[in-house]
């Protein structure tokens, strides 16, 4: 297809002296053609010339310079291409013989995108929503690293805010440790509680998020002459350093890394610093520091509060400023939950008042929430919500249930997969029993297709191929594999193009139902075609396989 897509685009550019990128797409199988496209119409207006017309002139330029394809005007100026079998051979041992350089993209080379995501609070426990927005970001990544970009993948997290004062406050009235994670969130709810529903609680929690600033900006050696900011340190830094570690070790598990962790209270100060440079954007409002964004079509948010400390805002105000700072950023793509997308459009919107350069290169990039079916909403603040290891022990019992087995990469490739498949932006209704399935729209599907195609290959590699065959003219079952697998290029593409792994899970389904059938139907080994069936296989296996890498989906060897 890419390269029908290439002779196209260098026809357009003689005929009519246009730069002109076509669409195209796999013709219906009911149809007697291969592809097909809308290129006429979608030029007619700058040639000057009707549909049909221009579609004749593309046909006959075609039919005179390319002896491998057949093409047919359709409709009111539809382009229809039947290929020979000689281009899909041609085009299949590209694919097995010369793989990475067949499928390479360069959408991002040169270029430095920092990619956030995850984003975790320390003092808290990681929810659905983490492992979610850590899924995608991750493939996200992949994506753009694959088509030659430089990613640095980076993690926000707030280890100052009024959720550490809520935990500690907590922690110090139960004369409760900050070494156990599960402690820690068990606090933070019970804080969170006082906090709004006892006033007494209210103000200390109010005082106590003071002085854990000041002690975050004083470093874990600082030495304290007294006794109970010495005790409120030790909880914090503590509390801090367990919360780290239990992320890392998640994020261990699900086989995502980060380069680069920001806590909040490193970009609090260059937050602060912004906001006061620039009294024409942010205005004193009744002691604190406001942005007014009804002017804009938004609303006002506090970027620094009545005791002088930054909010959440003004946080983001200073990541944003201090990313550029490390890396140059030619990119900034931030993912999170579609809550804060009112909150986003207000901080961005204020920065590019004084700093559009960095706005226009940011990207802000929102999920629904994860449910299991017949969850209601559920918050981390109540203590009502699904942690993140809990969905992962929850497929994992799944697959023991359904298949008898507890392989931690179909189990996690079920979970992978099933966040993947949908479109980013809408709710997931996220079913463990639905995402081990072997049949269906699954990961292990996917990955028992790949380990039946690897062991084809093995079966032929042991026993040894034979040679070409010249009488090998291509089945229907192998022209349609062939045509799907070849198009991966092109989906490849699109899924880079618009950020969407969604798009790759598509793809990969159909061409996992394309191989089921040619399996189904078609004798590869021992059969008088074997080295060129073989060779189809190949391609498939090195096509799904490299797709699901994308995905961060690993293929386990027997299943």
């Amino acid at each position: 297809m890419e390269e029908i897509k290439q002779k196209l685009k260098e026809v357009i550019s003689k005929l009519y002296q246009l730069d002109f990128e076509p669409s195209m797409t796999e013709a219906p199988k009911n149809f007697e053609a291969d592809y097909s496209t809308n290129l006429a119409m979608a030029i007619s207006k700058q040639v000057g010339k009707s549909p049909r017309e221009i579609a004749e002139e593309i046909k006959n330029e075609v039919t005179n310079n390319v002896k491998s394809l057949e093409v047919e005007i359709a409709g009111p100026g539809f382009l229809n291409f039947k290929t020979s079998d000689e281009y899909f051979k041609t085009e299949i041992a590209k694919l097995s013989d010369n793989f990475s350089e067949t499928i390479a993209q360069d959408d991002y080379k040169n270029q430095t995108i920092i990619c956030e995501f995850s984003d975790p609070n320390p003092f808290k426990v990681l929810h659905v929503g983490h492992l979610y927005t850590s899924i995608v970001g991750d493939s996200i990544s992949r994506l753009i690293e694959f088509s030659k970009g430089k990613v640095i993948r980076a993690n926000f997290g707030g280890d100052v805010g009024l959720h550490v004062a809520k935990t500690l406050y907590s922690v110090i009235k139960n004369g409760d440790d900050t070494n156990d994670i599960e402690k820690i969130a068990k606090n933070y709810v019970e804080g969170t509680k006082a906090y709004e529903e006892d006033e007494t609680a209210h103000a200390e929690i109010t005082k106590l998020n003071q002085t854990i600033y000041a002690i975050a900006k004083s470093g874990p050696d600082f030495q304290y002459n007294d006794v109970e900011k010495a005790k409120i340190a030790k909880l914090y830094f503590t509390g801090r350093e367990t919360s780290y570690n239990y992320f890392k070790d998640f994020y261990s598990k699900i086989g995502v890394k980060f380069d680069k962790y920001y806590p909040e209270s490193t970009v609090a100060e260059r937050g602060l610093k912004e906001v006061k440079a620039h009294p024409e954007t942010y205005e004193e409002s009744d002691g604190a520091i406001v942005y007014k964004g009804e002017k804009d079509g938004l609303h006002t948010r506090v970027f620094i509060n009545k005791n002088g400390l930054p909010t959440y805002e003004a946080k983001d105000v200073g990541l944003i400023f201090t990313k550029y700072d490390d890396y140059k950023f030619d990119k900034s793509i931030v993912i999170t939950g579609n809550d804060i997308i009112d909150y986003m459009k207000v901080v961005l919107t204020s920065i590019s008042k004084y700093a559009p350069e960095l706005t226009e290169k940011t990207l802000h990039l929102t999920h629904g929430n994860v449910r299991l079916p017949g969850n209601e909403k559920m918050s981390s603040r109540k203590g009502n919500f699904l942690k993140a290891i809990d969905v992962l022990n929850a497929v994992n019992d799944a697959l023991k249930n359904e298949h008898e087995t507890s392989d931690e990469k179909v189990s996690l490739g079920a979970t992978k997969y099933a966040f993947l498949k949908y479109k980013i932006g809408g709710d997931i209704i996220f079913d463990p029993k639905e995402s081990v399935k072997m049949t269906g729209n699954s990961g292990p599907y996917l990955q028992y297709s790949a380990v039946r195609a690897s062991k084809i290959i093995g079966n032929l590699l042991k026993d040894g191929v034979s040679a070409k065959n010249e009488k090998w003219e291509l089945s229907e079952r192998e022209r349609e594999l062939i045509k799907k697998i070849i198009a991966y290029k092109n989906e490849l593409n699109s899924a880079i193009k618009e950020l969407s792994p969604n798009k790759l899970c598509n793809y990969l389904y159909e061409l996992a139902q394309e191989f089921s059938r040619f399996y189904e139907t078609t004798k590869v080994a021992g059969s008088e075609f074997e080295f060129e069936r073989g060779q189809i296989v190949l391609a498939y296996l090195k096509v799904l396989t490299h797709g699901l890498s994308l995905l961060g989906i690993e293929v386990p060897e027997r299943m």
